[in-house]
């Protein structure tokens, strides 16, 4: 088995590094300031990066965000040029084959300072903020549904995008001091109908989607946003096989909700407090869960 990507050191200015991805700036063929995105296999549960990664799962995210890239290409602005790290300027061989099958070249924008996340099932915090308010984020469901329920009408529920520690929730009201009301009403008709498409074309392929979080930036003067970071992946979307869902219950899942299950444990043993350092993982929970990320890019690419 090859060996988790869990650091990158590369030749270029002003790294930042995510919970799961590596950023450096970088200069396109055209002269312009470009980013360049690569995607470790270091894994985050409660906003806290795991010791040990899941070998390969950084390429599955990026062969999956590229599929939606091309697939909503036309049609929504995204940063995606190339996935090829042959054409990166500047690194030796081995930083190539290190890096194949991971990075993004993209065109550099200025990051919208909003999560946005598209909820169509009841689940996760949105299942708890309902248990205890009737609400998801401030806004009214149904009385009595349950854990995995169906949403009618997908929900918009913006958070703060947080570079260290957790995101919170906020209302759209909120978001809108954040960002401008006539960008976050841009933002948020954007993100509805990605979501919407890619759960259609999702379903067909036997997933559902339940939820999603995207970003987005601004390039330049235009204020039209960008679709950045990933696309409905397994890290950003919770994925569910479809014939197994059943409401009132914890659905069996194609993502990191496997990963989330089993720090819970430790949890609820008293064995961890969700403050680093994370725990590291055992190797069936490491196989088990990239398993789980080929199975979804399998039913979703073929």
């Amino acid at each position: 088995m090859t060996e988790a990507v869990m650091m990158t050191d590369l030749p270029f200015p002003n790294k930042r590094q995510g919970k799961v991805r590596d950023l450096y700036d970088i200069t396109l063929p055209d002269g312009e300031e470009g980013l360049l995105i690569i995607a470790s296999d270091r894994v985050s549960v409660f906003d806290v990066v795991l010791q040990n990664g899941i070998p390969g799962k950084g390429i599955m995210l990026t062969k999956i965000s590229q599929f939606w890239f091309d697939f909503f290409d036309g049609r929504y602005r995204h940063h995606l040029i190339s996935t090829d790290a042959t054409e990166i300027p500047g690194l030796t061989q081995a930083q190539q084959q290190m890096l194949a099958g991971r990075v993004m070249i993209c065109r550099k924008s200025k990051v919208v300072p909003v999560e946005c996340i598209v909820r169509g099932f009841l689940t996760g915090s949105g299942y708890k903020d309902y248990q205890s308010t009737g609400q998801v984020c401030g806004i009214d469901l149904p009385a009595g549904m349950v854990n995995s329920d169906r949403i009618e009408n997908p929900i918009f529920t913006p958070s703060t995008k947080a570079d260290e520690g957790h995101d919170e929730n906020i209302s759209y009201e909120e978001s809108c001091q954040i960002a401008g009301k006539e960008l976050m009403s841009r933002i948020r008709d954007i993100a509805m109908s990605i979501y919407l498409e890619g759960r259609e074309y999702a379903a067909g392929r036997g997933i559902i989607i339940a939820d999603t979080k995207f970003e987005f930036g601004l390039e330049g003067d235009s204020l039209e946003p960008v679709l950045i970071d990933e696309v409905l992946t397994p890290d950003s979307s919770r994925f569910w096989p479809a014939d197994e869902w059943q409401p009132g219950q914890e659905q069996n899942s194609y993502d990191k909700q496997y990963v989330r299950n089993y720090t819970q444990t430790l949890v609820d043993q008293g064995l961890w407090n969700k403050e680093y350092p994370g725990p590291a993982l055992p190797q069936e929970v490491v196989d088990n869960t990239l398993s789980r990320y080929e199975q979804a890019y399998k039913l979703l690419i073929g």
